[in-house]
């Protein structure tokens, strides 16, 4: 069993299209949300939906997929492990984010969507 230490593991939608950046060293980073819902009964009986956002990042060869096959819409299935960061924005601010770093991704859309993915190219994975 791989080691559960800092793992996570979500099945979600895509909210926005990544945004692709090449670093000066040619490194890639990809970078984009995606929302996880759950239905969630409360003590009335009363169904109400608990949807999270969540930051993603993807490097390499991993960043090359996204950027090709990844759109807003898309419905993923991710591994990866948590990062906690402390940067300064631009603004001089001290600010702190919380992302999720991917190690591996499966398309769990229709089939629809995935026949049009593979009529397009084919998945390098």
């Amino acid at each position: 069993m791989q080691s559960l230490m800092n793992s996570v593991r979500l099945i979600g939608n895509v909210g926005i299209d990544p945004v692709s950046t090449t670093l000066e060293n040619g490194n890639k980073v990809v970078k984009w949300r995606m929302a996880t819902s759950e239905k969630v009964k409360n003590g009335d009986g009363d169904v109400t939906e608990n949807t999270q956002w969540h930051q993603l990042i993807a490097w390499g060869n991993l960043a090359n997929v996204v950027e090709k096959y990844v759109v807003k819409g898309t419905r993923l299935a991710i591994e990866g492990r948590l990062n906690h960061r402390k940067y300064v924005a631009k603004d001089g601010q001290n600010k702190e984010a919380t992302e999720i770093v991917v190690k591996d991704i499966m398309f769990v859309g229709s089939k629809k969507e995935k026949k049009a993915i593979e009529a397009n190219d084919e998945i390098p994975f």
